[in-house]
């Protein structure tokens, strides 16, 4: 309901002088403001069919190991139509933090079992970056041009590709592969973007300072991005750092969705799905645009041929999957 329509059910609309609202209108309307009757409508999101499995856990050579899992992803459709995931795969021999990329490709993004295609990044301490710290990729296209933001276990960086398959880790400043952190220690990563306006929000994760949470900084470039900013932490979600993974925004019907997980393990994986009007703010130690949870990890939406999907992990964590994604209103 929105505020004519509450003051309406009041009897007050009539209340008029010469053409005007009454001041004691005015006070209602400005109440009805503050105190939130005039927010945007919220909605829950829910799984809205089976899961089909797309990517598996791949063999790795040499650095396959018996505990390696694939985790967070990254999914889009390439110039020439073929749809490609790239995830972090963990937990592997590879030397260091043990994390490299590997891609997969499929024809749709609704058929099962997409072919693997092997190892794509690694971490190159030439470069700035930490060795076996690949993580979390997340794509984007402007102008055409596909742009791949991930971290290194310190950095977000940036890769270039102009087909959407094959990508160039870009360097700055002195040859060195970083567009910004949060600290040596603060594992600046997860990164999603979306474009608000005239200006594109990064969301990721990052603890500078053991101060654990979400965090936003916007660019009008996609290169240069400004200070940081904690939009998110604490609440019923916890206080630890892995309480706050793997950030995902989606623009909904007025609003703006913040899904975030707080539990990979299997059986207890959890996403918290938060609402809010403004983009750079989902709640700092309070839970007021909570509107409910997913039993999933490390999602990512996708819109495709007007209908939203919904990628996530295996529970076991042994591979990737997709089912629609469905949303009620919350009453």
């Amino acid at each position: 309901m929105n505020a004519l329509g509450f003051i309406d059910a009041l009897g007050l609309i009539p209340i008029r002088r010469q053409g005007s609202w009454a001041p004691s209108i005015w006070w209602i309307l400005c109440l009805l403001f503050a105190h939130g009757v005039c927010q945007a409508e919220r909605f829950r999101p829910f799984i809205a069919s089976p899961w089909w499995r797309i990517a598996s856990n791949p063999q790795l050579g040499d650095w396959t190991s018996p505990k390696q899992e694939p985790v967070d992803f990254a999914i889009w459709q390439a110039a020439d139509g073929s749809w490609q995931c790239w995830a972090c795969i963990r937990n592997t021999r590879h030397p260091g933090k043990t994390r490299i990329f590997h891609r997969w490709e499929g024809n749709s993004l609704l058929a099962p079992d997409w072919e693997p295609k092997g190892i794509t990044f690694t971490g190159d301490g030439r470069i700035g970056e930490t060795i076996g710290g690949m993580q979390a990729p997340y794509v984007i296209v402007k102008d055409g041009e596909y742009r791949m933001y991930y971290g290194d276990y310190r950095h977000i960086c940036l890769a270039i590709s102009k087909d959407g398959k094959i990508f160039e880790k870009k360097l700055i400043a002195h040859g060195m592969s970083g567009l910004f952190g949060e600290g040596p220690t603060a594992m600046a990563r997860d990164p999603m973007l979306l474009r608000v306006g005239d200006l594109w929000h990064c969301y990721y994760a990052a603890h500078p300072a053991g101060r654990h949470g979400i965090w936003l900084r916007t660019s009008e470039d996609l290169e240069r991005f400004g200070p940081s900013t904690l939009i998110m932490t604490g609440g019923q979600a916890g206080d630890r750092w892995w309480h706050f993974e793997c950030p995902f925004v989606v623009p909904y019907q007025g609003a703006f969705y913040l899904f975030h997980t707080q539990n990979y393990a299997v059986g207890q994986q959890q996403t918290s799905v938060v609402w809010s009007e403004n983009p750079a703010y989902f709640g700092v130690d309070e839970d007021g645009g909570l509107v409910g949870h997913l039993e999933v990890a490390a999602p990512e939406i996708v819109a495709f041929q007007g209908k939203m999907y919904l990628a996530a992990l295996q529970p076991e964590l042994d591979g990737i999957r997709v089912a629609e994604l469905g949303w009620r209103q919350v009453e």
